[in-house]
């Protein structure tokens, strides 16, 4: 009976985690000989600010991809224009 758990960060739709499940089932199927009964699949979802890569959070990772901060060595506009912006 293969067991298959799976591990992934809070924030998917019911019908994302449904498509899942069903992909990684058909994927054990067309792997392995057994019978489809027979395959358990365990999803564990973890809070984004649960879950850390080389020391920042999934949280903190999204409020960068929402935020992105320009680097203070590499302006993106010419210096005659920075500061001209409105704040967001």
């Amino acid at each position: 009976m293969p067991h298959i758990a799976v591990t992934i960060g809070q924030g998917r739709s019911p019908e994302q985690l449904r498509t899942l499940l069903h992909e990684v089932h058909a994927a054990v199927l067309r792997s392995v000989d057994t019978r489809p009964e027979h395959v358990r699949i365990v999803l564990h979802e973890v809070p984004r600010t649960h879950w850390s890569t080389a020391g920042t959070t999934l949280a903190e990772s999204d409020q960068k991809s929402i935020h992105p901060t320009e680097p203070a060595d590499h302006p993106t506009e010419p210096a005659e224009f920075a500061g001209e912006r409105e704040p967001s």
